[in-house]
């Protein structure tokens, strides 16, 4: 997986970027990911979906937050965004 990403970070610096090349490397990645949660014995597929649930829920409390702070994520900043992010993490992995 190593190699996968540091393939796609010199694919990223090359100018001008050759978006099938990225598309490829990036494919060759979640190629090996998926090897990679077969080898463990974890379905690929129930991962990525609990991982897209976790991301959406982390994502509304963000949106929950902004909200009550008079703000949403279109004129919040990334780093007033992340930051709630960690905030959020912290709580769930507390609870």
């Amino acid at each position: 997986m190593q190699e996968e990403a540091r393939e796609i970070a010199q694919e990223l610096e090359t100018k001008p970027l050759d978006h099938q090349c990225l598309t490829e490397e990036v494919g060759d990645l979640l190629f090996t990911c998926v090897n990679l949660a077969r080898f463990v014995g974890v379905d690929a597929e129930t991962a990525l979906s609990r991982a897209n649930h976790k991301f959406e829920r982390r994502f509304r409390r963000i949106e929950t937050e902004l909200e009550a702070r008079g703000s949403h994520p279109e004129t919040a900043s990334l780093e007033e965004m992340d930051a709630l992010w960690e905030q959020i993490k912290a709580r769930e992995r507390s609870q």
